[in-house]
């Protein structure tokens, strides 16, 4: 498998996809609904969303030909075909619709590549706001705008990022106390809350504003995220060495085999180490 040129072709994808956001990013946007998770930001979809995927899909295609690479994207049905091939491409067209529509930073282009037992061996983020390009190749390093990334630390508070406002999050006491945890451990001064972008640039977000961290907590319900917005930061975060795990600290399982949400694990995310 080679992976510095299938990391050339999903970082073109996801330019491609960019630039049709950035041309609708001040438009007015019909908003349709589509089943989803327990929350609004999950049930939302745009023409953007869709057009963003066609133009991912056409410079991926070629790849599953040429490498029996399989195909897991979140406007489209899941196949089963990533159980099948060794890898699958894992597309987010766009993450933050939510925030895109309501014309705030937030939203972004997510693409990995996973193998089949859930290791992300490619990452690929862009932020359209910012202009701003992230990836990562597994054993090769993490980069942003091509660049090798190093993470600094410039904030005496921990940051927490959320895509849902703490005082609006069911189990709010829980996360507070977890959060002040860190605080006492890193001896810094407080929290302060990153609050409205999907779950994808949040993962970016944690990694800009360190000390920081992003958590969801375990439930019944449908929701949490899905495979497509973990995939790709996963993959960011295993090169710098720094965790993404399930909220438990276990492996992120990448391929779960009863669906795509991660509802049931959790997620935890973290930039806590000085450097």
């Amino acid at each position: 498998m080679n992976l510095s040129e299938l990391s050339k072709i999903a970082i073109k994808a996801a330019l491609s996809a960019g630039e049709i956001i950035q041309k609708h990013m001040n438009d007015e946007i019909k908003v349709e609904k589509k089943k989803g998770g327990d929350s609004y930001a999950s049930q939302v979809v745009t023409a953007v969303d869709l057009a963003c995927e066609k133009v991912i899909l056409s410079h991926l295609y070629p790849s599953c030909e040429e490498f029996d690479v399989a195909l897991l994207s979140e406007e489209t049905e899941d196949n089963g075909s990533r159980f099948e091939e060794d890898y699958f491409w894992c597309i987010d067209p766009m993450d933050g619709t939510l925030a895109f529509i309501n014309k705030q930073p937030g939203f972004s282009v997510s693409i990995a590549l996973v193998a089949k037992d859930g290791t992300p061996y490619i990452g690929v983020v862009f932020d359209p706001s910012t202009d701003t390009m992230y990836h990562a190749i597994k054993g090769k390093g993490a980069f942003k705008n091509s660049s090798p990334w190093e993470i600094k630390h410039r904030n005496d508070h921990l940051s927490y990022v959320t895509d849902r406002k703490l005082k609006d999050t069911p189990r709010k006491a829980e996360i507070e106390s977890l959060l002040h945890e860190h605080v006492k451990k890193l001896r810094l001064n407080g929290v302060t809350e990153i609050a409205g972008a999907g779950s994808v640039l949040n993962g970016i977000l944690v990694l800009e504003n360190g000390p920081a961290c992003m958590l969801k907590l375990p439930k019944k319900e449908n929701g949490g995220g899905c495979l497509w917005d973990f995939a790709a930061t996963a993959c960011i975060y295993q090169e710098l060495g720094l965790p993404a795990t399930n909220f438990e600290g276990g492996r992120l399982d990448l391929n779960r085999k009863d669906g795509t949400f991660m509802n049931q694990e959790g997620v935890f995310y973290a930039n806590l180490i000085y450097r």
